[in-house]
């Protein structure tokens, strides 16, 4: 792991390879310590996950800077419309001349078409984006966790699911990646502060994801996860049903 802001914490660390999760440690009031990630893709072609809050946009780029040039950057990619996921779009659009931004064709529709300052990239459901040596699959999750637009990459390359809110875990000072429980303080977090739409096709969209057959679970909040990635998405899938 390598701290590229001594003040704020926020870090780097290869999470599968040549993929690169970028954490800020924080403190939120009410719910204590907490992390926003972005996973950075570095290829032909980089791709961004997440570009995280507006206000975050400084910390972010000093990070993304210290594993590539910013300009670089082709893709700027987002689960769904929240200030976490692209609220520095628009900053990251403007520092990185080539990018565009990649969303689900429901977001685009209904979002980024008016709020980004370039058009979209809209993928549809199952639609690959290559970038290289990696490549991306888009997989719509509609109200999984949360938003009619929702959605996850999942790089094929390497089974690592780029799986959004999925398994937030509480906490400021977690390990990068881990191979122990993130389902327990994941449901542990969610039952203070339940996320979730508990929309009716959750089980079918987690079986879903669990046939990709994930190895990294790239988790946007807390640390990653590696291990059996379709077990563990059906365990998530059991809780929410119990």
């Amino acid at each position: 792991m390598t701290v590229t802001n001594s003040q704020s914490g926020t870090n780097v660390h290869e999470v599968s390879e040549g993929i690169y999760r970028i954490n800020t440690p924080v403190v939120i009031e009410g719910a204590g310590g907490f992390t926003f990630n972005q996973y950075l893709i570095v290829d032909d072609e980089p791709l961004l996950f997440h570009a995280g809050p507006r206000k975050m946009f400084p910390l972010v780029r000093e990070a993304v800077a210290s594993i590539l040039p910013v300009e670089r950057l082709r893709y700027i990619a987002f689960s769904h419309v929240e200030a976490d996921e692209c609220g520095s779009l628009n900053e990251w659009l403007a520092v990185s001349p080539r990018s565009v931004p990649v969303c689900g064709s429901v977001a685009a529709m209904v979002s980024i078409q008016d709020m980004a300052d370039r058009a979209p990239r809209a993928l549809a459901d199952g639609e690959t984006l290559t970038l290289g040596k990696h490549r991306v699959r888009w997989l719509d999750t509609p109200h999984l966790p949360h938003a009619w637009e929702c959605g996850f990459l999942m790089e094929e390359r390497t089974r690592t699911l780029l799986c959004g809110d999925l398994f937030t875990q509480g906490g400021a000072n977690l390990p990068p990646v881990t191979e122990t429980d993130i389902l327990g303080p994941s449901e542990a977090f969610r039952q203070k502060m339940d996320y979730f739409s508990h929309g009716r096709d959750t089980h079918a969209l987690l079986e879903r994801l669990a046939a990709t057959e994930p190895t990294t679970l790239a988790c946007m909040h807390g640390s990653a996860w590696s291990g059996d990635g379709a077990k563990l998405l059906r365990a998530l899938a059991d809780a929410l049903s119990a």
